[in-house]
């Protein structure tokens, strides 16, 4: 069997995100207008459109920049109002029936784990949600100190499992973090889409999935043919 290892992102093919993403756009709005900012609804979904398509590395803060028309000073303080309403929000949203996928990923003898850039509170989470044990490895940023796209991330969750990169499969949900690095690495990748980066699209060739999926069902299918 070529490969012998599935990785997982965190936020995307595990968390959904709907609360996150909907918490992180009003805490965003919240933030602009006390800095006398109005923005409504389809302000936030134009800058989030841009932000994915510009591929940008932090979303949220080049949304925010381009809601303050770029002034550094109110980006500042509304980026630091939005990490204050955020820093403590909890909403993880078990995407349904990956939990089944996991087990059943398990009882073919294959090793999970996981590569995200999630806080060390994210284990916790991961626990309560019932698939913490799951995953041999859990490579969180907040833990490792090697965030995406940094290729460190994904080669310390390789070497962690003891699988050379060419045996992993990486599932994720952004083409700049998580498909671009893994096949750089010599990974197999495939792209789940939804979320915020759903319209994320390849910029060329090399940056291209083995597989795209939308949902748990395809997701295992897209692993059988990989593995087969």
């Amino acid at each position: 069997m070529r490969y012998r290892a599935v990785l997982f992102d965190v936020g995307g093919p595990l968390d959904m995100e709907f609360a996150w993403e909907i918490a992180v756009d009003g805490a965003i709005a919240s933030a602009c207008g006390l800095e006398g900012v109005r923005v409504d609804q389809a302000m936030i979904d134009e800058a989030s459109e841009a932000a994915v398509v510009a591929f940008a590395p932090d979303a949220y803060a080049h949304m925010i920049e381009a809601l303050c028309g770029g002034d550094p000073r109110t980006v500042e303080r509304v980026r630091q109002r939005v990490r204050a309403m955020t820093g403590n929000l909890d909403v993880f949203q078990l995407r349904p029936e990956i939990d089944g996928l996991l087990r059943r990923l398990c009882e073919r003898r294959l090793k999970l784990g996981i590569v995200a850039n999630q806080p060390q509170a994210a284990r916790e989470r991961l626990a309560r949600a019932g698939i913490g044990d799951l995953f041999a490895y859990q490579g969180l940023s907040g833990l490792t100190g090697f965030s995406k796209p940094d290729p460190r991330a994904f080669q310390a969750a390789a070497e962690a499992l003891g699988m050379a990169p060419a045996q992993c499969i990486m599932v994720g949900d952004r083409i700049d973090n998580d498909i671009v690095p893994a096949k750089a690495l010599g990974m197999a990748a495939i792209l789940l889409r939804g979320g915020r980066h759903r319209r994320q699209r390849p910029r060329s060739p090399a940056e291209e999935p083995d597989a795209v999926v939308t949902d748990v069902l395809e997701l295992e299918a897209a692993i059988d043919a990989l593995l087969a």
